[in-house]
């Protein structure tokens, strides 16, 4: 049996765009919708892996997502471009710095980086401010770079004009906020056995891929399974909407967990939600139907059992 360490476990901390779900001062049929699905914070995700916690971007609501998800440690952020939406939670690192006695390494391009500088300059003041966010920055450009064992390969797209980067580690790759990628660039997508891409409507947008260009990236690439994200109220709700989707892609939501294996033969993919409530979980079937995951819920994330059945016979537990 693999490690635990061996998987990817991705959490998606928020799957909405940059004004949230719901916006503030609507009352259409989304943002008053009681299914949590339709509730979203702004895009990020927390990838452990290789003993690693990484943090794709730090939105405005990081500092509730990290408590919402019990996440006690986290070992590095890397950043897909400078919009408040995904950078607007760096000053709350500071937690981190002050109980694990440790500075956290930011790692970002350098246009990312004079982006931080205007928006936080008491980060990065010769004579620090006391209490400031300690950080260790690293320039990144279009090429491999290595976080202790994990090796993350950026995907370069453009969000309207501007240079955003997306993300892939081994079988999984992750893109939020683009509206256009070269074809030298979807190269990069191939063989992926998870896709995450952002999708912020069904209509045409400026500087967000649609619902429908999202969805023939995804044809194009063929990943085993896709995800969309970064998502805003004019999508429609989550249940209506995944109803309409081919059987391999699925609507992202806040708090979904992903764990995935590698290199694998075929593809083994757990996933399940938890709530900061008691709930009990019946057996759950996926729409490609790779199998069954049963959940045993628990109030600590920690402590989540899934068991998980996949075709030919094989099982275990995570």
């Amino acid at each position: 049996m693999k490690e635990k360490k061996d998987i990817i476990s991705i959490t998606f901390l928020g799957t909405g765009t940059s004004a949230g779900v719901p916006v503030v001062g609507c009352n259409c049929k989304v943002c008053t919708s009681t299914d949590t699905k339709d509730k979203r914070f702004r895009s990020s995700i927390l990838i452990s892996y290789k003993k690693k916690n990484i943090l794709i971007d730090c939105s405005p609501d990081f500092r509730f997502q990290m408590l919402r998800n019990k996440v006690m440690d986290i070992d590095a952020i890397v950043f897909t471009h400078g919009h408040r939406d995904h950078t607007a939670g760096l000053d709350d690192i500071r937690g981190y710095n002050y109980i694990l006695h440790k500075r956290i390494d930011v790692y970002l391009s350098k246009e990312v980086l004079l982006s931080l500088q205007t928006a936080f300059p008491y980060i990065f003041n010769d004579t620090r401010y006391f209490g400031a966010p300690q950080i260790n920055t690293h320039l990144i450009e279009n090429k491999a770079f290595s976080i202790g064992e994990v090796v993350i390969n950026p995907i370069k797209v453009l969000h309207n004009k501007m240079e955003v980067f997306g993300y892939r580690i081994k079988n999984f790759t992750y893109i939020t906020d683009a509206s256009y990628i070269s074809e030298e660039e979807i190269s990069k997508l191939y063989q992926s056995d998870v896709l995450v891409i952002n999708a912020l409507r069904k209509s045409k947008h400026i500087s967000h891929f649609s619902l429908q260009e999202a969805l023939t990236i995804i044809e194009k690439v063929k990943p085993k399974k896709a995800y969309l994200t970064h998502m805003s109220h004019f999508m429609g709700k989550h249940e209506e909407v995944e109803k309409t989707l081919p059987d391999n892609v699925f609507l992202a939501y806040d708090d979904l967990h992903c764990g995935i294996y590698p290199n694998s033969a075929f593809l083994k993919i757990i996933f399940y939600q938890y709530y900061s409530i008691f709930i009990n979980f019946n057996s759950v079937k996926s729409k490609s139907g790779l199998g069954t995951s049963t959940l045993i819920s628990s109030t600590e994330p920690s402590a989540s059992i899934t068991k998980f059945t996949f075709p030919f016979g094989k099982e275990g537990t995570l």
